[in-house]
């Protein structure tokens, strides 16, 4: 997809993520994709703070992280900041279990590009456009227009 072609791609990203190798490649390519990455962390303070200083549109969090850290923990006070988080992470029935704090899940195994197709996707979605297909792989906990409320079991 023409990056010039997406109107969110100027927005601010926080990845959260502790196998650095896998948030070094998906950093890469959504800056290549023209989105701004915040530093790159696998921390649930370090995250609270870089996301203080500058709110991003979209945190990209992972479930386990170092330590005891622990990605939903984290998505609530993200959400509580008005952070939207979209979870990447290989634990899909956490996950979804989480829908509450979360906008969506891309599991693991993710090819980069589908990250940022997913969050072309979920930054769209969020600003109301709907033209973008949902992609493949991406479970997404937030209602499209007119539909109600997902029921949480």
């Amino acid at each position: 997809m023409d990056p010039a072609m997406v109107p969110n791609r100027d927005r601010t990203l926080l990845i959260v993520e502790d196998d650095i190798l896998p948030a070094m490649a998906l950093r890469d390519e959504l800056e290549d994709g023209g989105y701004r990455v915040l530093d790159l962390t696998g921390r649930h303070q370090e995250a609270l703070a870089a996301a203080r200083a500058e709110k991003p549109d979209l945190a990209l969090v992972n479930i386990e992280l170092q330590g005891r850290d622990d990605g939903i923990a984290l998505a609530g006070e993200l959400k509580a900041m008005g952070v939207p988080t979209l979870f990447i992470s290989g634990q899909k029935s956490r996950a979804s279990s989480a829908r509450t704090v979360a906008i969506a899940s891309l599991p693991k195994p993710y090819r980069a590009s589908d990250m940022l197709t997913a969050v072309d996707y979920l930054l769209a979605h969020l600003a109301g456009d709907e033209s973008l297909p949902c992609p493949d792989g991406l479970e997404v906990f937030i209602p499209s227009r007119g539909q109600a409320e997902p029921d949480l079991v």
